[in-house]
């Protein structure tokens, strides 16, 4: 908010802002007794962010000043209806997570009505599923209903131009020797044509044609998802979900979506409805990504048409070097690689950099990939070109 629109002198206004923001018992300095809405927003802010007993911080009275939102449903639905109304959806999802994450209100969440009263977005979809067994059929109802709502503003988001970036991607890789003029790819077609070079004439002649097809209604790739469903990787598990079931529309794609722990489960025939498949999931437990990659192997028929996405942290539980030993016989094959560490707007992901450095030596860079450069990413594996890898060092 600016200084003009709140009205407020420049001055005044910064005051106010570092009152909201240290709170009343770090902002004595600042001379401003918030009144009204501020005291309001101050309120909710306090419940969450007020200094925890025994840190040294006090309250109003002298006491000791501790955040809490009181163990009741009704207290916290009251406090989350409270932050929406003072706060911007972004600010509020994420004053929704910290409360999950620094007050312990999981179990809350098991209350249907509860659920009605939040602000729904990814990560809350990730707690959601964490909580999968032991959510009564009550609220998984409701549960699925907010899961649902999360998908289809994603769907909504990414489909269209995930769609639009690999039928590009499929026409092009479908090369033709005889094409339409419109249709030859020119690059290509002056280098396999070199030898025929006539310095006279400074020309190329080019006997031999090579275009971009247009990719036919039968299936021209097949692509694998593999999927850690570990508890740190929720929500890359929501967006691959979501992006597996676009994947599944496109006639041209043969999409198989695997998840894994310790264990690993087939979830394709779930990908029509990408609600399914989140449900299906299980966050939490180990990793064995050996035991998951041979499972994907097993099922891969036509190396050289076949992507496959390893989405995972690579905190192996399983026998490290036959890991590495399928990666590269899968390369070996034909098969294009790609090891993404994340598949969020989270940034930098946690990760095992000793086989991050083992897969990038074996050809298989791995690196966190954000949704919106996920299609450009698939493209570029589907025509076998240099992956779009972003800067490591600038995600941190």
């Amino acid at each position: 908010m600016s200084d003009l629109t709140t009205g407020r002198e420049p001055t005044t206004e910064r005051l106010r802002r570092w009152r909201l923001v240290l709170g009343d018992g770090g902002a004595d300095g600042t001379g401003y007794e918030p009144r009204g809405r501020d005291a309001a927003m101050d309120g909710a802010l306090a419940s969450l962010y007020g200094r925890q007993q025994g840190d040294g911080g006090k309250g109003a009275d002298g006491g000791p000043r501790s955040a809490g939102l009181g163990a009741s449903a009704p207290g916290v639905a009251r406090w989350l209806g409270d932050i929406r109304t003072y706060f911007p959806s972004s600010v509020v999802q994420v004053m929704q997570r910290d409360a999950i994450d620094r007050l312990g209100l999981s179990a809350l969440l098991l209350e249907p009505e509860m659920l009605q009263a939040v602000e729904a977005d990814v990560h809350l979809v990730g707690t959601l599923l964490s909580l999968n067994k032991v959510m009564p059929e009550t609220t998984k109802r409701t549960a699925r209903a907010v899961v649902r709502k999360v998908v289809e503003q994603l769907e909504e988001k990414l489909a269209t131009r995930t769609r639009a970036t690999l039928t590009g991607a499929l026409d092009r890789s479908a090369r033709i020797s005889r094409p339409r003029h419109r249709d030859i790819d020119w690059d290509r077609t002056i280098r396999a044509n070199l030898k025929n070079y006539l310095p006279e004439h400074r020309t190329v002649v080019p006997e031999r044609l090579i275009g971009y097809g247009r990719a036919a209604r039968s299936v021209k790739k097949d692509v694998v998802l593999c999927i850690d469903q570990s508890g740190s990787m929720a929500a890359s598990v929501v967006y691959a979900s979501v992006f597996g079931a676009v994947l599944a529309s496109m006639r041209a794609l043969d999409t198989r979506l695997v998840v894994f722990d310790t264990a690993v489960v087939d979830l394709t025939d779930q990908l029509d409805d990408p609600v399914d498949v989140l449900f299906g999931t299980q966050l939490g437990g180990g990793t064995d990504i050996n035991r998951a990659l041979a499972y994907c192997q097993s099922r891969i028929t036509r190396p050289a048409d076949t992507v496959v996405v390893l989405v995972s942290d690579l905190y192996e539980g399983g026998i490290r070097n036959e890991m590495l030993g399928r990666v590269a016989a899968m390369k070996a094959s034909g098969v294009q690689f790609v090891t993404l560490l994340a598949l969020s707007d989270e940034g930098a992901p946690a990760y095992d950099r000793d086989h991050a450095a083992a897969l990038a030596a074996l050809g298989a860079p791995a690196f966190a990939c954000t949704p919106d450069l996920f299609p450009d990413v698939m493209a570029a594996a589907l025509e076998k070109r240099p992956l779009p890898i972003p800067d490591m060092a600038e995600q941190r």
